[in-house]
């Protein structure tokens, strides 16, 4: 008798009450790489575990949940063999990583919890077949959980140990040598010039990669397009209305399956559900037939180039098809603008996620920006207004300027921290001043004894010209960085609280600026800008560094010191 359907949370209820706690799951996976192989089937796994429930005389769970199990049965359609790669480190010492079988993770969260007995399953590797999951089940296995194999028995001694390791070990290698043969014979066949792909409309797919036939009604409407668009007296879009007022037709497929239909209970099936569509042709279609080699007997081969095939006929001549592409290429006209539009922070601000662009245009009279991010891009921020963004962009030219409790501090401080700086300056001199003294020796040595060392081979002619270049590169670059050390250390604090205070004034002219000149503004303090949420980032230009660099935790540790120093250490 079959459990009623209750409402989830009434179920989830039962179980945390421990109602199924002296109950067994049953676990069914099908496989999507060992098609062939009958432990497969769903329908055979079923019938044989519970078979082995009623020899063993095991209570199986009188549970249904949509998405999960019917009157106790869990049933899952995905590859035991791909885990994903990512781990994620915790703070108390642990190590985590995704489960990619989503019934399989709720499985195991729910039996890690006692709330049901254990589980039957038909054999090791329709539980797993990689190593993470492999220590999922063993680790539940060691909390107590009863977990049954309806091919196998495993002692609870070191060798019943063994003969798990065995069975696990080859479970992930019979997957490893599948993906393996299957990657070799299709690498075998493509070399031959063989479609190891699914052959585009026009052609027949027989699940024969070596025959490819002709589709008797689509092939010939295929060939007049070609020949039609040779003639050059003809549109994408009027082929594409001409091929459907002729019947034409892309070929049958099925649409994706949804996340309620992938979590349902898997027969063999399935697919046979949803049913297949003939869709007409579009204007990217009849473009794509229209540039696809396939159609001129070509494959694609190993290193990615078009090859010869021999597993079909083509549906045109080669020169027919070199007519079209140069067709294309003609009819190919890119959109140039002579004058762009005057929109203000153009190319300015990026997804600081996926570094798409964000692009302005005006609608109803404001300035918007949007950018077309990329489908796996978690910023959901894909537009905003121009008043937000300068809006930002202002909060940032305060913060960058010095408050007055900062002024206040750095005038406290600076002459101390100025003394500690140029007692490391001169040290910093002092070794200098040692590393050019050697290298002025190395360099006398080396004109004084020039024929002596090409004779007896320590240098040839090329060798000794490269090292007198070196030794007197390595001496212009100490002299350079000594120069450059020579600068006060007061006058360049002088120099950033000047930088500071200008930096006030222009955020008054900023506030009242007209949309370009505050663009203006923006290009003289920021290299780059980039938007994550609603939380702008940004970059500011080298003459601005001191100014950013103070909020870096790394320049004031202690707060005994004045960042802005550090800079010229």
């Amino acid at each position: 008798m079959k459990a009623i359907n209750l409402s989830e949370e009434k179920i989830m209820k039962d179980i945390e009450s421990g109602k199924y706690r002296d109950d067994y799951l049953v676990y069914n996976r099908r496989s999507t790489d060992d098609l062939e192989n009958q432990k497969n089937s769903i329908k055979y796994q079923k019938s044989e575990n519970v078979r082995f429930a009623f020899r063993e005389k095991l209570p199986i769970a009188k549970l249904t949940i949509e998405g999960f199990a019917s009157d106790g049965i869990v049933s899952e359609r995905h590859s035991g063999f791909k885990e994903n790669g990512e781990l994620s480190f915790g703070g108390d010492n642990t190590i985590q990583y995704r489960v990619e079988r989503p019934k399989f993770y709720r499985l195991a969260n729910w039996l890690s919890k006692g709330y049901f007995k254990g589980v039957i399953i038909l054999c090791w590797d329709r539980a797993s077949r990689n190593k993470n999951d492999d220590n999922v089940i063993r680790k539940l296995m060691k909390m107590g959980v009863d977990i049954r194999f309806t091919l196998s028995t495993y002692d609870k001694t070191s060798s019943g140990e063994l003969h798990m390791d065995i069975d696990g070990m080859f479970a992930e290698h019979y997957s490893r040598v599948t993906s393996e043969k299957v990657t070799i014979g299709k690498r075998h066949k493509r070399e031959q010039g063989i479609c190891t792909y699914k052959a585009p409309v026009g052609y027949l797919n027989e699940g024969n990669m070596d025959h490819k036939p002709f589709d008797p009604v689509r092939a010939p409407i295929i060939k007049k397009l070609f020949e039609m668009y040779a003639t050059g007296e003809w549109s994408l879009a009027d082929l594409a209305r001409w091929a459907i007022e002729q019947g034409f037709t892309m070929p049958p497929f099925r649409r994706r399956r949804t996340e309620e239909e992938t979590l349902a209970e898997e027969d063999d099936d399935v697919r046979l559900k949803i049913d297949a569509i003939c869709r007409p042709p579009q204007y990217n279609s009849i473009h794509k037939i229209l540039n696809n080699p396939f159609y001129a007997g070509k494959v694609i081969g190993n290193d990615g180039t078009w090859v010869d095939s021999i597993s079909h006929e083509p549906i045109v001549r080669q020169e027919l098809f070199d007519e079209v592409q140069i067709q294309l290429r003609k009819n190919n006209k890119s959109a140039h603008y002579a004058d762009l539009l005057d929109h203000p922070l153009r190319r300015i601000v990026r997804c600081d996620i996926c570094k798409r662009i964000y692009t302005p245009y005006p609608k109803k009279g404001i300035m918007y920006y949007g950018a077309k991010c990329t489908k796996d891009c978690i910023n959901k921020n894909r537009s905003f207004n121009f008043d937000f963004i300068t809006s930002e962009v202002g909060k940032l030219i305060v913060k960058l300027s010095f408050t007055d409790k900062e002024l206040e501090d750095l005038d406290a401080r600076t002459g101390t921290d100025i003394a500690l700086l140029e007692t490391k300056r001169f040290n910093q001199l002092e070794a200098t001043e040692r590393k050019k003294k050697k290298l002025r020796e190395d360099l006398a040595y080396l004109n004084a004894n020039r024929l002596t060392l090409l004779k007896a081979g320590v240098y040839t002619p090329e060798a000794l010209v490269a090292e007198d270049a070196r030794l007197q590169f390595e001496l212009s670059n100490l002299c350079n960085a000594e120069q450059a050390s020579d600068l006060a250390m007061s006058e360049t604090i002088k120099d950033v609280v000047k930088l500071s205070e200008l930096l006030k004034n222009v955020y008054l002219y900023y506030f009242h600026a007209n949309p370009q000149e505050k663009e203006a503004i923006i290009k003289i303090i920021f290299s780059e800008l980039s938007l994550s949420e609603n939380t702008l980032k940004y970059k500011v230009k080298k003459g601005f560094q001191a100014l950013e660099n103070r909020f870096n935790p790394v320049y004031d540790p202690t707060g005994s010191r004045t960042p802005l120093l550090t800079l010229k250490t």
